[in-house]
């Protein structure tokens, strides 16, 4: 249970570093890009380089080369994939969702938490974090591609827009006060 065999210790003493060299050797080479979490795609991503390593460095039946050779795979997928959603609308569609506006100016935009299945909570959550008590003191409140809630505070010069987002078009809102 606590020990196997020298071998198994070896191996990892041995193989973690180079495969942890390797890895981010690859990273390196690939730009800031890849571990980003801009969207659930990079997450997706992250782990599976996460998962990767961990069975390189633990699994006997994954030899160094191959689980090198895979690390590589992954981010030379992501590194196309990514390269080709900045210039192509339709890629970028596929793996990238767009934010979306669940309060604007004291108003909870209900039919897009529901959608988004965001609740009260989440949001109230969210307003606390940024110092806030009170909805009404957020400009808007935007669920981001990433999964995080982004909360603008009001000011006194703001511009009707919400910088990004895309506006509901009949928006199903109640009002509501945190």
């Amino acid at each position: 249970m606590f020990f196997d065999t020298w071998s198994g210790l070896a191996r990892v003493v041995i193989v973690g570093p180079l495969a942890y060299v390797a890895l981010v050797l690859f990273l390196r080479i690939s730009g800031k890009r890849t571990l980003t979490k801009l969207n659930a795609f990079d997450l997706v991503v992250t782990v599976a380089l996460g998962s990767t390593l961990s069975s390189i460095v633990l699994t006997k039946s994954v030899a160094l080369l191959e689980g090198v050779l895979a690390l590589a795979t992954l981010i030379a997928l992501q590194y196309l994939i990514t390269w080709s959603s900045v210039r192509s609308s339709l890629i970028e569609g596929l793996v990238k969702a767009e934010p979306t506006l669940l309060a604007r100016d004291g108003e909870l935009f209900t039919g897009a938490m529901r959608r988004q299945r965001v609740t009260r909570d989440d949001i109230l959550s969210a307003l606390r974090s940024e110092g806030l008590d009170d909805l009404s003191q957020a400009a808007a409140v935007v669920l981001e591609t990433d999964g995080s809630i982004s909360v603008l505070k009001a000011s006194s010069d703001r511009t009707p827009g919400v910088m990004g987002v895309p506006q509901p078009e009949t928006p199903s809102r109640r009002p509501g006060r945190a």
